[in-house]
């Protein structure tokens, strides 16, 4: 059993930041949060490689570490574990267990609301074909709870921290940055992996590392101990990224169900394929997060011994009002001098200020319920109503009724939990912590951005090969915005004039019933037209061959969605199982491009890889056979500027051929014996019923209830027009006017 009643300084350990300064360590996890982040190249890596050099990762094999680490969790949560005690033991003051609980879980708050993050841009359109990331896919779409709204592991422990009534800062996770009472430490492994995660292409080994060594732990050592002290208040088999997510998988016996040995078996199969460089890379990735948990665990650790004395937090929760506070109090005298200047020291040492107010007649040692300081002074009446929330006055209350009482409790030593001869309190020395070193090198590289702006596109080929990959430049980007901005200016060119399926107003009863109305159309002229003849064979390959360069990055304009966030969302939650299925749900037979490659080979087309420049280059196709590939590419990338359109795209997209379309391609395929698998495997999957056009009319519908009835930006008027605009964008006009209308839609993008 672990001592602790040993003093514990009254200021805060020196990995807390003061009020309203922002370390680099939160910088960059605020930054790498955003869903349409660009994190540059450069410079930005190489600091981030330099910062995983840090740890020596040096001759020990992968299972060595996977042993060690295994070892420090087991031992770590048992020395958290140990911290708990009885709640009354060795004198401790009541709500001392309370303190470590919600200590332990602010403290695990960074990493565990964003867990299995990191894995969110591993799969690109240029590699959606590719198995082992396939699987990477499946094991993230896991974490993320694919299919179900706020299921991910972080929305777990997002319950958690609402039970606890801690979650005021904790949505989108971004905003935890602005939390005072998270150490800056609580940031830096979160930040550095979800800024890893924005170049996927540089750091996929490293990554993969990182994600073993995170599962191996499992729940982490300060929330075992929350879990023993409150068993009930989360579901930890969620939280735990060791565990499978699947009920039927988490009573599996079977060790291949445990999201901590899928992660080693994907780790293998990138070492067989890519070769002693990956091997590095994943040890490397692995080490450096085993490093830096172990520091971060240490302090936080030694924060939590140290929140043992109510001085400790009251001390912190001076130092978290002292710069606001020192802007006011100056008639208020304490001891002789103004209580703004006791504040204004706050900011590096709270203990003079508390052994003043120990001594003066706001407090009353040992009796907080007599006390002015928390009665009059912050009553309806009193001079700081609301000064202080519920939570910080149990602070000051727990520390008050700590205070030493009667002829021992010399005026000197109140309020400290160590005092020296000379009257100060010893308590304002540092924790001695575990070092994590602030990734200030990091946050520097990330705010100079790019060195090179790089070159735009020459035109849609090259675009295609270059939207490939997640990552950009500041060029291409630029100019995935402006052909955007013209694709939709063309889409909606002309909309109010003239016919449309989508209907002109948005009604309450949502879009279910408009599209089951639109499924009984595309039947009735699929039966209209059963007389029409078949399209010739060669007019079969030549549109096959066309749409190649659009097929195989089926789900594209859905790319956006896979971020943590966005995956688990009440919107997105849909899409994002929506793009899970068009690669396959993890399985390469059931992979969309894979299929589509199928039926081209039985046409006697072998193409180049998709992410290939010979594939952009290719001869076969026409010029125009990438425009429309090209706006999926570009509008994905943006999920939460273009939600409206992107939604109405996917609902365009989702719905267009079911009932009718699919069902002729697949006559038509057949009649010249080729497979029909690609259609009938979508004709299903689209149903209008439990289908992907169902979950896109869900997804509208969501959106547009949630938007209030006035005019005007962000009205549902204005969004319902971007809807109709986004779902006429899957086949825009083609007239002079409609290009005319692209062209100035570009230049305004051009000029924004």
């Amino acid at each position: 059993m672990h001592s602790h009643t040993a003093a514990a300084p009254a200021t805060p350990p020196p990995h807390s930041q003061p009020p309203g300064d922002g370390g680099p360590a939160r910088a960059v996890y605020s930054h790498a949060a955003d869903p349409e982040a660009s994190v540059p190249d450069g410079r930005f890596v190489e600091e981030v490689r330099a910062e995983l050099r840090r740890t020596d990762v040096g001759a020990a094999p992968l299972d060595d570490l996977v042993r060690q680490t295994a070892d420090w969790a087991a031992a770590e949560s048992e020395r958290f574990t140990d911290l708990l005690g009885p709640e009354h033991q060795d004198g401790r003051p009541a709500g001392h267990q309370e303190v470590l609980v919600r200590r332990a879980v602010l403290g695990c708050a960074p990493l565990s609301l964003v867990s299995g993050a990191w894995l969110q841009w591993l799969s690109a359109p240029g590699n959606a074909e590719v198995p082992v990331v396939l699987r990477i896919l499946a094991l993230y779409a896991a974490d993320v709870g694919a299919g179900h709204p706020h299921a991910s592991r972080g929305s777990a422990f997002l319950e958690l921290l609402r039970r606890l009534r801690l979650a005021e800062n904790a949505v989108p996770a971004a905003r935890l940055t602005g939390d005072q009472r998270i150490p800056e430490s609580a940031f830096q492994l979160p930040g550095l992996l979800l800024a890893m995660s924005r170049r996927p292409d540089e750091f996929r080994g490293e990554l993969l590392g990182a994600d073993l060594c995170l599962r191996t732990v499992g729940l982490l050592p300060a929330l075992t101990m929350v879990r023993r002290a409150r068993p009930t208040e989360a579901d930890w088999d969620a939280i735990d990224p060791s565990l499978p997510r699947d009920a039927e998988d988490a009573g599996s016996v079977e060790d291949t169900a445990r999201p901590d040995r899928q992660c080693r078996a994907l780790v293998d199969e990138l070492v067989a394929q890519d070769g002693d460089r990956a091997a590095e890379a994943v040890r490397r990735g692995f080490a450096w997060t085993l490093g830096t948990l172990r520091a971060w665990s240490g302090g936080l650790y030694a924060e939590l011994v140290a929140a043992g004395d109510p001085a400790f937090d009251m001390a912190e929760l001076m130092r978290q009002r002292s710069r606001e506070g020192a802007v006011y109090h100056h008639r208020f005298q304490l001891e002789g001098k103004p209580l703004a200047g006791w504040l204004a020291e706050c900011r590096t040492d709270a203990g003079p200020l508390l052994e003043a107010l120990s001594r003066s007649k706001l407090v009353k040692p040992g009796r907080a319920s007599a006390s002015a300081l928390v009665r009059g002074l912050v009553g309806e009446r009193g001079p700081m109503f609301r000064v202080f929330s519920p939570e910080d006055l149990i602070v000051i209350r727990r520390w008050i009724d700590s205070l030493p009482t009667g002829p021992g409790a010399e005026a000197g030593t109140r309020g400290t939990a160590d005092a020296g001869a000379d009257g100060r309190s010893r308590t304002g020395a540092p924790l001695a912590l575990p070092a994590v070193a602030a990734p200030t090198a990091v946050v520097a590289a990330l705010r100079a951005g790019h060195r090179d702006p790089g070159r735009a596109p020459s035109g849609v080929r090259e675009a295609y090969h270059l939207l490939m990959r997640r990552t950009d430049t500041p060029a291409l980007r630029s100019w995935a915005q402006r052909y955007v901005a013209g694709w939709l200016a063309r889409s909606g060119h002309g909309m109010d004039s003239s016919a449309m399926p989508l209907p002109e107003r948005w009604g309450r009863e949502g879009l279910r019933p408009w599209l089951q109305a639109q499924h009984d159309r595309h039947g009735a002229e699929f039966e209209e037209n059963a007389e029409v003849s078949l399209p010739s064979r060669e007019a079969v390959v030549d549109d096959t061959v066309q749409t190649a360069p659009l097929t195989l990055i089926d789900g594209s304009w859905l790319q956006g969605f896979t971020d943590y966030e966005q995956a688990s969302s009440a919107i997105g939650h849909s899409l994002f199982e929506t793009y899970w299925d068009e690669l396959g749900n993890g399985e390469p037979r059931l992979n969309h491009p894979l299929i589509y490659r199928d039926v081209l080979k039985e046409m006697g087309v072998d193409l180049p890889p998709t992410d290939s420049a010979e594939f952009a280059r290719w001869p076969g196709f026409r010029d125009e056979s990438f425009e429309l590939p090209v706006y999926w590419l570009c509008v994905g990338r943006f999920p939460r500027t273009f939600l409206p359109e992107v939604l109405g795209l996917n609902l365009a997209m989702e719905l267009s051929g079911v009932g009718g379309t699919y069902r002729r391609a697949r006559l038509a395929l057949k009649a010249y014996g080729f497979s029909t698998r690609f259609v009938d495997i979508h004709n299903t999957i689209d149903n209008v019923a439990t289908g992907h056009s169902a979950w896109a009319a869900d997804a509208v519908d969501t959106l547009m209830a949630a938007l209030p009835e006035n005019p005007g930006r962000g009205g549902r008027e204005e969004t319902w027009r971007r809807v109709r605009v986004g779902y006429r964008s899957l086949n825009p006009p083609s007239g002079v006017g409609a290009r005319l209308a692209a062209r100035r839609g570009r230049l305004a993008g051009r000029r924004g």
